[in-house]
Order: structure tokens, then sequence, then C-alpha cells
């Protein structure tokens, strides 16, 4: 049997979000939650540090997902869901501190992220880190569209 480097659990503890992707039943939507934290936390401060935080992210799962689909030996593994918190970062965005936009955020990209519009759909069966982290962006950058029109339209309604 082979003995797993420190590495590997350095790697299995980034894409996996410090182990959230290991909890039973529904790793993504956990992951998502995960994501809630980290912009709760990077809301507080300016949009520079936001937008390298996800930057960061972003990255780390590109570098480490590739691997993680060699670890876990399984394409997209479930365990995997540092890309749910890019998505949720990206869907969230330049988007106010309010409960109400956050919590239509995360219900959007739940769904855009389970159903995968177009090219979410063609892209998530690509292998390695690009396949794990695109479809989730995209479905950030869907839901930051809607929200960005809600917003837009509450603005003109005086809401």
């Amino acid at each position: 049997m082979k003995q797993a480097s420190f590495f590997d659990f350095v790697n299995k503890a980034i894409v996996s979000v410090f182990f959230i992707g290991y909890l039973p039943l529904i790793p993504g939507t956990f992951g998502s939650l995960a994501g809630l934290g980290l912009f709760y936390l990077l809301s507080q401060g300016n949009s520079s540090v936001y937008l390298l935080s996800l930057a960061i992210v972003i990255l780390l799962g590109l570098s480490a997902g590739g691997r993680a689909e060699k670890l876990f030996n399984k394409k997209d593994p479930s365990r995997v869901v540092i890309d749910e918190v890019a998505g949720i970062l990206v869907a969230l965005v330049f988007m106010p501190l309010d409960l109400r936009i956050i919590i239509l955020g995360f219900i959007l990209f739940r769904i855009f992220d389970t159903v995968k519009p177009y090219p979410a759909d063609k892209i998530q069966n690509l292998h390695g880190a690009v396949g794990i982290m695109a479809d989730d962006i995209i479905a950030g950058l869907y839901t930051n569209i809607v929200l960005q029109v809600v917003l837009n339209l509450a603005k003109a309604r005086g809401m």
C-alpha cells in the first residue's frame, strides 16, 4: 500500500477546503456555504482584497485540482469543493452585504451549478483542474448577472 505524502495531504486539504468536502450527502452545498463565510469576511474590507482573494482561490483550485483527480482516482471528485467556493465568490463579487441578495445568490448559484447551462455543461467534461473549476466559475458568472439585473430593477423601482 502506498503511503500518502505530506504534499498529498496538503492538496486534499486545499481542494476539500480544510476537509469540508468530506462531509456526507451534499459536499458541494457545504462548500458553497464555506464560500459564503469567506464572502462575509472579505466583504468587510475593500474590493481589491476581495478580488485578490478570489484570484488566490481560483489559482489554488487550478493548481491543486488536477492532482486531486489523481489522488481520488475520479473525475471531478465530490470531495473537491474549492470550485464551489470560487463559484460563490464570483457570484457575489461587487454585491452588497444584504441578506436577501446573499440568499438569492446562494440559491441561484446552486441551481446554475446543478443544471450547468451552456457552456458549463461542455466545459465540465474537460479533465483536470479546468474541468473542475470552470463550470462553477461560469455558474457564478450567471448568478452574478442575474443578481445585477435584480439589483438594477430594484433601484429603478426605488426599492
